[in-house]
C-alpha cells in the first residue's frame, strides 16, 4: 500500500511537471487568460514580428503577432513561412487545434518539405495526437542525412509516449551531431523530469542553460527543476532573468501555485531559508 501511494504521488507530481513545462513553452509569461492588447494590424507589423524571436514576446505581443500574421495567412495560405509562423504563434497562444489545422493544410501543400513535416509533427504532438505526430516526424527524416532537430523532436514525442530510453538514445545521437545544443540538452533534462528524477534533470537543464543559444524557455525550465527541489530563492533568481517585471511576477506567481499543489509554499520557504543560513 505504501508503494502504491508513493507511485500515485509520483504520478501526480509528474502531471504537475508536465503542466508547468507546457506553460514554460510560452516563457511563463502569464496565464492563458491574461488580457490581450490588439493594436493596428498591417503588413509591416508582420515583418516587425518576424524579425524578433517569439521567445521575447510578452503575452499581449504574442496575441498581436498572431492577429497580424493571421491576416497575412488569410491573404495567402500557401505562403510556407507565414503559415509556419502563424501555427507557432497559435500554439503559443494556446490555440493548438487551430495551429494543427494550419499545419495540416500546409503539409498537404508541401508533402516533401522536411521542415514542414517536422512542424506538422510538433503541432500534432501539441494537440495530443502523439502517434500521428511520431509518424510525421519520422517521415520528415532522411536516414542518409539525418537532421538532429528531427531526432530531438522524435525523442520528445517518445518521452510523452512513455518511451524514455528510446528517447534518450535519440537525444544522444542528436548531441553527437550537434554538441552542447541547448534545446536537445533541455529535452534530455525534461525526459528525466518526467520520470521524477529531478537531480539528473537539473544536471542537463544546467548544461542547457549555460550552452550557446540557450533561450528563456531553457532557463525557465531550469528554474522549474530547481524550485521543485525546494530551492525556491535560486529558482526565483533564474525566473526573473530576461523578463519584464510583469512577466517575472506572473512567472514566479505561477511557479508558487504549481509548487503548492505538491508542497506547502510556507514549508518550501522555511526549508529554503534554513538551507541558506
Amino acid at each position: 500500500m505504501v508503494a502504491q501511494n508513493q507511485g500515485e504521488a509520483k504520478r501526480l507530481r509528474v502531471l504537475t511537471l508536465i503542466g508547468v513545462a507546457l506553460v514554460s513553452t510560452s516563457v511563463l509569461a502569464g496565464c492563458a487568460n491574461s488580457a490581450r492588447k490588439v493594436s493596428q494590424i498591417t503588413t509591416n507589423a508582420v515583418s516587425r514580428d518576424a524579425s524578433r524571436s517569439l521567445d521575447t514576446l510578452s503575452a499581449p505581443e504574442l496575441h498581436q503577432a498572431a492577429q497580424s500574421t493571421g491576416q497575412a495567412y488569410a491573404r495567402n495560405p500557401k505562403d510556407r513561412d507565414v503559415a509556419m509562423r502563424y501555427s507557432t504563434l497559435l500554439q503559443m497562444n494556446g490555440q493548438s487545434d487551430q495551429a494543427l489545422a494550419v499545419m495540416r493544410k500546409l503539409a498537404i501543400d508541401f508533402p516533401k518539405d522536411r521542415e514542414v513535416l517536422a512542424a506538422y509533427g510538433k503541432a500534432l504532438a501539441a494537440a495530443g495526437e502523439l502517434k500521428p505526430a511520431l509518424d510525421a516526424v519520422r517521415r520528415a527524416q532522411t536516414p542518409e542525412y539525418p537532421d538532429w532537430r528531427l531526432l530531438s523532436a522524435e525523442g520528445a514525442i517518445l518521452d510523452q509516449l512513455g518511451e524514455a530510453e528510446q528517447a534518450r538514445v535519440l537525444y544522444r545521437k542528436a548531441l553527437s551531431m550537434q554538441p552542447n545544443e541547448a534545446s536537445v540538452l533541455s529535452n534530455m533534462g525534461m525526459s528525466y523530469l518526467l520520470e521524477g528524477d529531478l537531480q539528473t534533470a537539473e544536471k542537463y537543464m544546467g548544461q542547457a542553460a549555460s550552452s550557446p543559444g540557450a533561450d528563456s524557455r531553457v532557463r525557465q525550465n531550469l528554474a522549474l527543476v530547481i524550485g521543485l527541489q525546494g530551492r525556491f530563492s535560486d529558482a526565483e533568481k533564474i525566473a526573473r532573468q530576461e523578463l519584464s517585471p510583469e512577466q517575472a511576477e506572473a512567472n514566479v506567481a505561477y511557479l508558487r501555485t504549481m509548487l503548492a499543489q505538491n508542497n506547502s509554499w510556507a514549508q518550501i520557504a522555511k526549508e529554503d531559508k534554513r538551507k541558506n543560513q
